[in-house]
């Protein structure tokens, strides 16, 4: 925890008025992006195949982006998409 704290820390003057700002920037320039992105990505694209199969395939989307894998969840208890009906057929 020290250790974090000191690289929150770093370059910061505590008495600045702008103190905060800076803390947090520091935080969240030790957040691992690139990671993130690609998790989130993956986690996306399982999500469209499970609403692809159940028949839902924006809505797995939609889920998954919003929730990550607990979205798989949600998608997986909700009921299965009907079918569309065809039209009727033409009258000649």
């Amino acid at each position: 925890m020290h250790e974090l704290l000191a690289r929150a820390m770093q370059g910061v003057d505590p008495d600045a008025p702008d103190a905060f700002w800076r803390v947090f920037f520091n935080l969240w320039a030790m957040v691992p992006w690139v990671a993130l992105f690609w998790w989130n990505l993956q986690f996306v694209a399982v999500g469209a195949l499970l609403g692809w199969w159940r028949g839902r395939l924006w809505e797995g989307v939609v889920w998954s982006l919003v929730l990550g894998p607990i979205g798989w969840i949600a998608l997986l208890l909700r009921p299965r998409g009907k079918p569309r009906a065809a039209p009727p057929p033409l009258s000649r």
